[in-house]
């Protein structure tokens, strides 16, 4: 009996952790109008650099968004260069890791060489788009210094906001108007 309920214990206290971090593949990615019928933009999405998130894992809706709205949707395996960069005009990078793995010995170090910062850096100053994805440690860590790079400060810790939180669990912060979190921006009113 006690070996039961260490088993029924260990299964529902993983189940939460598990299901967190799983992409909903029903979730419904149509555009019905796309920005791009045809010949739209390239983007480029980094899996050189121990991405947690991946084309087709855990952003998988997202990407096929993207190609649903007309956008040219290519993985990247490979360091970052100022060769490989030219062409595209947007950059996704999310969850880079500095080792294999987000509990490995130097999973917070920078997941990019000096060479690619400034690589990327200087594409961007051309008019390339970055969208840099950093999640809770060791991902802040990892993506620091490219952050930097633009003035952009990031740590290597978490967030913690009791009073702006889902009840029971201060890292998931509620983002909303009531709480001033969410500002009065074009990208964040209703349409």
């Amino acid at each position: 009996m006690k070996l039961l309920f260490a088993i029924f214990t260990l299964l529902v206290c993983l189940t939460p952790a598990i299901a967190q971090q799983q992409a909903d593949p029903e979730f419904d990615t149509s555009v019905a109008k796309p920005a791009y019928k045809k010949d739209g933009p390239r983007v480029m999405f980094d899996e050189a650099h121990h991405n947690f998130h991946t084309t087709d894992g855990r952003y998988k809706p997202f990407v096929d968004l993207l190609m649903n709205d007309g956008y040219n949707v290519i993985r990247n395996r490979q360091p970052f260069v100022k060769t490989r960069l030219s062409g595209f005009k947007i950059l996704v990078i999310a969850n880079a890791l500095g080792a294999e793995e987000d509990d490995d010995k130097g999973a917070d170090e920078s997941a990019f060489t000096t060479e690619e910062i400034a690589a990327i850096a200087d594409w961007v100053k051309g008019g390339g788009a970055l969208l840099l994805i950093a999640d809770h440690a060791p991902f802040g860590g990892a993506a620091a210094a490219l952050a930097n790079s633009f003035g952009v400060e990031m740590s290597k810790g978490y967030t913690f906001d009791p009073a702006n939180s889902v009840a029971g669990s201060p890292t998931q912060l509620i983002f909303s108007r009531e709480n001033k979190l969410l500002a009065n921006h074009p990208i964040a009113r209703p349409q």
